[in-house]
């Protein structure tokens, strides 16, 4: 933390306008305005200020690699389960923290301040909604609960989700299933993924007269990109609510919820987004305030509809959100989707090169920028996840599922060709 005056070494703590203003040296280190970064405790001192890079190749990002804290000699090749955040959010959550052990009151005071007044706004600002339209979460799993559970349903209503829905889509819906009487109906939707109007159709032959709600990924677990924008269409056109899982979206590319058209849309923010673990949010359109309910107030309003549950949250990792957010703002959402499909791209071409692999990601407009799934003949994906580690310090995922026998590499703004080269090459002895 920084030093003070007498006023602080007689409170033990930052100055409250330390901890409101918008620090220049925290800014000039994101490379920022001064009015758009946080100044925690020495954020980024001695990294080369973040900008837009010029390119898509692995020099034109140095300077932004320089921000992480990963070992030297890793590859982490597996942000698709939970991401690295930078130094800069490291550093908030850890002062924030301090604050609320040198004095807890004013800490939770100081650090709620940041949250109502940059954290949530900016995220708002982010992705195209209103403030009010967001709820904070631990995570998606969360706030999938939280807007399944809350959709006006009756027994024998019926709700459609697809076969590639994590578990963490399906599970609020079993419990439903159980508890009131609904009915779950899935779509199947193939692996590798089909065009838009064969997706399409199998959702509207799905529908039936007890269809109320659908709830489909964004984007699956393995990186297939599911047409949203339509489903949400198809569902509005038949009266239903439509509930989106966002978790492997949000921070691969740019999103405009408003523009999507969903009632409702979950995320993490630990994945692609660089939060600190455990964040997430609950967006619900207002419009939709009628159809989904909180789970937690009795006294809810539409215009007061407290969708988060009640009790202390984890202030320093919510406030720490903002400076996540500061820092994906500083590169560029549109670049962070170019360079990680440069990198996916670069591991497509070098899978095409070793015997016995069968690329099962699809076609650009079916597949997001960061993950791509294979497999390999003989290749035990389970086995593989532990062997690449041990080997050559490379984290990747299995993707058992849909199926597959497969691996899952997904790749960050953070990763470099050359890691990729590593590990196609030790891929192709195994």
């Amino acid at each position: 933390m920084t030093g003070g005056g007498a006023g602080d070494d007689r409170h033990g703590l930052l100055d409250r306008r330390e901890w409101l203003r918008l620090g220049a040296t925290g800014a000039a280190a994101l490379g920022l305005p001064a009015c758009a970064a946080w100044e925690g405790d020495a954020p980024s001192a001695g990294l080369p200020p973040l900008r837009t890079p010029a390119g898509t190749d692995d020099a034109d990002w140095d300077d932004v690699r320089a921000h992480f804290l990963v070992e030297p000699g890793t590859a982490y090749l597996n942000n698709a389960s939970i991401g690295m955040p930078p130094r800069q959010v490291v550093d908030a959550v850890a002062t924030g923290y301090r604050a609320m052990a040198e004095l807890p009151v004013r800490g939770r005071s100081d650090l709620s301040a940041r949250i109502a007044e940059h954290v949530v706004p900016g995220l708002a600002d982010l992705f195209s909604v209103q403030p009010d339209e967001l709820t904070l979460t631990r995570n998606a799993s969360e706030a999938l609960h939280l807007q399944s559970i809350g959709v006006a349903l009756s027994p024998g209503d019926e709700v459609l989700i697809t076969t590639q829905e994590h578990p963490a889509g399906r599970r609020p819906w079993e419990f439903r299933q159980v508890r009131e009487g609904i009915r779950v109906a899935e779509v199947f939707i193939p692996s590798p993924l089909p065009p838009e109007e064969e997706v399409l159709s199998r959702f509207e032959d799905a529908i039936t007269p007890r269809t109320r709600a659908v709830a489909f990924c964004h984007v699956t677990r393995g990186g297939h990109l599911y047409p949203v924008e339509a489903v949400c269409g198809l569902a509005r056109e038949r009266g239903l609510v439509s509930l989106v899982d966002g978790a492997q979206a949000v921070g691969q590319f740019p999103i405009d919820l408003t523009s999507l058209g969903c009632d409702a849309y979950s995320v993490s923010l630990h994945k692609w987004m660089l939060a600190p673990a455990g964040t997430g949010f609950l967006f619900v359109r207002r419009d939709a305030r009628d159809r989904i309910r909180t789970a937690f107030a009795p006294d809810a309003t539409r215009e007061q509809p407290q969708f988060g549950p009640p009790g202390t949250a984890a202030f320093p990792v919510r406030a720490a959100i903002g400076t996540a957010v500061d820092f994906v703002a500083a590169v560029g959402l549109e670049a962070v989707e170019a360079r990680c499909r440069h990198l996916s791209d670069h591991l497509k071409s070098r899978l095409a090169e070793v015997d016995g692999v069968t690329l099962l990601s699809g076609a650009r407009d079916r597949s997001t920028p960061g993950s791509t799934i294979f497999e390999k003949e003989g290749l035990d994906a389970v086995a593989a996840v532990g062997a690449f580690e041990a080997s050559i310090s490379s984290h990747i995922d299995e993707h058992q599922r849909d199926g597959h026998n497969a691996i899952r590499v997904s790749t960050h703004i953070y990763n470099t060709t050359g890691q990729v080269d590593r590990f196609v090459e030790a891929l192709a002895l195994h």
